[in-house]
């Protein structure tokens, strides 16, 4: 069972008021409805979305349901169909799809507190969205919409509720889209899909702790790999200093150091710092220790040029 799937079978089971209600099924119908031998028809492939629609009607306007369902040839999921043939100018009018003289409306003016928006996204997405399980690679939940007007009102809605949606143009219709993993979280939140909420947070944190471990471990291989880089030109110039001039005349406080580091090759600059300090019992911090390697740094370039 695909993480949709999951998801719109728990909100599914989830009724509100009336007036929750009506932004529901006004949401389902723009994103799914079609309308042909003044017979208004419903299609999804989830039963328990059809079961849910077929409840909201019966409440809300105490009609006449007729539900069907049939197998389809290229794929393993039935269809399932609501069909309405009664109160049909009523229930368009109120849901507010056409206007009084029958005419398409753009946006339903009804909708007002938050209750109605979340539940009129709750509808969009059993309609039509969909959202990716988190164990994939990519976060990404979307919804496919037919009209650009409608588009625009889901995304407004979106943006009441601080999600930042996208939309795109496709070659049928429209795609809103919610691509950063927070906020995808936080649209489950708003349509009540506890259950989902408490897997995809279970899910998103574990791959954030996986990458953030594994950013850490990066960091850490290549610190060590510029500390062996820097360690082994130190020794180079110390091998240089020993081999064209020896150390007696190399003052007393930088031979220890030479000596700690060729003790010590693959320590980095923090930990050779802190055995020295330890063997020592003088304290040499980070930056002192790099002061004196800079001095005997100085001493191996001068070798170079004569």
């Amino acid at each position: 069972m695909s993480f949709t799937t999951r998801i719109k079978n728990e909100i599914s089971n989830i009724y509100e008021n009336n007036s929750a209600s009506r932004s529901e099924l006004s949401a389902i119908l723009r994103n799914s409805y079609n309308f042909k031998d003044k017979k208004l028809q419903i299609v999804t492939e989830n039963g328990a979305v059809c079961k849910h629609i077929y409840t909201l009607f019966k409440e809300l306007y105490n009609i006449s349901v007729k539900t069907e369902y049939k197998n389809t040839t290229f794929s393993k999921n039935r269809l399932y169909s609501i069909v309405i043939n009664d109160k049909l100018d009523l229930i368009l009018k109120d849901l507010e799809i056409l206007d009084e003289d029958n005419n398409y409306k753009k946006t339903p003016m009804f909708i007002e507190n938050e209750d109605e928006k979340r539940s009129y996204l709750k509808g969009v997405f059993l309609s039509s969205g969909s959202v990716n399980d988190p164990k994939t690679s990519m976060y990404h939940l979307e919804f496919s919409i037919n009209s650009l007007s409608e588009a625009e009102y889901v995304l407004s809605l979106l943006d009441d509720f601080y999600l930042n949606g996208k939309f795109t143009k496709r070659d049928k219709g429209y795609m809103v889209y919610l691509k950063e993993a927070e906020k995808i979280g936080d649209f489950l939140r708003i349509i009540n899909a506890s259950l989902a909420v408490m897997y995809y947070e279970d899910i998103r944190i574990y791959r954030d702790h996986k990458n953030m471990t594994n950013r850490l471990n990066n960091c850490e291989q290549a610190n060590f790999e510029k500390s062996l880089i820097s360690a082994t030109k130190q020794i180079a110039d110390i091998e240089l200093i020993k081999e064209k001039m020896g150390l007696e005349l190399i003052d007393s406080k930088l031979v220890e150091i030479i000596n700690y580091r060729l003790k010590y090759p693959e320590s980095s600059m923090q930990e050779l710092s802190e055995i020295i300090s330890l063997e020592t019992g003088k304290v040499i911090t980070k930056s002192g220790l790099n002061h004196r390697l800079r001095k005997i740094k100085e001493i191996a370039n001068k070798l170079k040029e004569n």
